[in-house]
């Protein structure tokens, strides 16, 4: 049986870090009954910017659903920058290096989905990590 969901039935974060917003689609708090895989919608306000972070055991897939922003993957002399728009999409593997930012004037939004859902994430400059609080 198909069941809807509003935006107010989804549970609402938002960042400590900066001005971010999470809506969760898929987690153990959304009554759907996935168990390996994980979605959400996060939206990038202007000037917004992850930390660097990777996951030791997880696939991620990003859908960019409204704006442009900056995907940074790899550290070092592997670092890559690359700017996605809205329709398209990239697979980040496990262990791989990543974050994003908004440098432009409008918001940057992306459905991200985790398969399986990250057992351990690890933040890669020590003191900068992301958390997020209800909104």
């Amino acid at each position: 049986m198909s069941k809807v969901f509003t935006a107010e039935d989804l549970p609402h974060f938002a960042s400590t870090r900066d001005t971010r917003d999470r809506l969760d689609l898929v987690t153990e708090d959304v009554p759907v009954g996935a168990r390996h895989l994980r979605a959400d919608r996060i939206v990038y306000h202007p000037g917004d910017t992850a930390a660097a972070h990777y996951h030791v055991d997880c696939y991620h897939v990003f859908w960019v659903t409204e704006g442009s922003g900056i995907l940074h993957t790899g550290s070092g002399t592997e670092a890559r920058a690359t700017r996605l728009s809205p329709g398209m999409s990239v697979l980040v593997e496990p262990g791989e290096v990543h974050w994003f930012e908004n440098d432009g004037t409008d918001e940057f939004s992306f459905v991200e989905l985790w398969a399986p859902p990250p057992a351990e994430t690890v933040w890669t400059v020590d003191g900068d990590r992301c958390t997020w609080g209800p909104a």
